[in-house]
């Protein structure tokens, strides 16, 4: 097997944590000892700024990709959702790991002391106009039907330092993806984890894709054998999704895939405006075989719906979000 491989990481502990578990199952298999290469992005830069302010989520990976184009490390981790559905030329993504908890949290200061809450014993707990922290157009904008009184406010940084900005009494309420907060071992925090058909998480959310060149071809075939195979499948056809609805960072496009019982494959997707209780909803099945004839089958389904006009409305818009103050 290989020497040892240098492996790109954004420095925060949920991007660490992902990537020595990468570099864990690579030394398993026999590389020899890896590096891990901490690269700064324009994402961990511009911490005070919504996302939507200063280009989306691909700030998170742009200089680890210019990294991997450069030569100066061999294969790049990312969290899969942060990632362009169209990648950089030479790129690809040939590995994954298992999926984590898909759903999103919502998570309560830790004076509040409510754990395994229902949607209604959350929205009695948090009263009728709460205050809501996230910098997710795509949860503010199923979030707000289910709190239509709520004040939906920015919240950045790691995971810990929202989880004090929460605690010192800036939010009265966070909305976190839960896989995050179970890979750092903050579960216990999760006051309710939100239904997949309640809010339907971001495409590829709980998803680590391992990057590499396309013609590495030992580390390709090396993260192939290592990928996992129910990972790799919803992963491919939430992409083929959001590429088929030209869709992007910062917009109000969920989408989840899941095996069924027999081994095919099922698909939940929404596009919902942000100005108004406009929602358009699709659910499609299809085979292990195709994975992404399955995301264009459920995106078609959309646009047939007018989804594309509420995703044109949305990147158009530049007013608050839903009863933002």
């Amino acid at each position: 097997m290989s020497t040892g491989w240098r492996i790109g990481t954004r420095g925060s502990a949920l991007a660490l944590w992902q990537a020595h578990t990468v570099k864990a199952r690579l030394e398993a298999m026999g590389v020899a000892p890896c590096e891990i290469v901490v690269i700064r992005t324009d994402g961990d830069r511009l911490q005070d700024a919504p996302l939507s302010d200063v280009g989306g989520k691909r700030l998170f990976v742009k200089e680890i990709e210019d990294a991997l184009l450069e030569g100066s490390i061999d294969l790049a981790v990312h969290s899969s959702k942060d990632m362009a559905v169209v990648l950089p030329e030479g790129l690809h993504i040939a590995g994954v790991l298992a999926r984590a908890d898909a759903r999103d949290a919502m998570v309560l200061p830790e004076a509040a002391g409510l754990v395994d809450a229902t949607l209604a014993q959350l929205a009695a707990a948090l009263g009728p106009a709460p205050r809501l922290g996230t910098s997710s157009v795509r949860r503010v904008a199923q979030l707000h039907r289910q709190f239509p009184g709520a004040e939906f406010l920015p919240v950045r940084g790691n995971v810990d330092t929202r989880l004090r900005k929460l605690d010192a009494g800036d939010y009265d309420a966070l909305v976190l993806a839960a896989a995050g907060l179970q890979r750092l071992e903050r579960g216990s925090r999760i006051s309710a984890f939100l239904p997949v058909d309640a809010c339907i998480p971001a495409p590829g959310q709980g998803i680590v894709a391992i990057e590499c060149r396309e013609d590495a071809e030992e580390i390709t075939q090396t993260l192939v054998a290592m990928s996992d195979r129910a990972a790799d499948l919803a992963l491919r056809a939430e992409r083929a999704l959001v590429a088929a609805v030209g869709g992007g960072c910062q917009l109000p496009l969920g989408a989840h895939c899941r095996e069924t019982a027999d081994g095919g494959l099922e698909m939940l997707a929404c596009v919902t405006s942000i100005e108004s209780d406009h929602e358009v909803r699709a659910i499609g099945f299809g085979t292990a075989d195709d994975p992404e004839g399955l995301g264009e089958q459920v995106a078609e389904r959309l646009l047939l719906d007018g989804a594309g006009a509420i995703l044109e409305a949305v990147r158009e818009y530049d007013g608050p979000l839903p009863t933002q103050e």
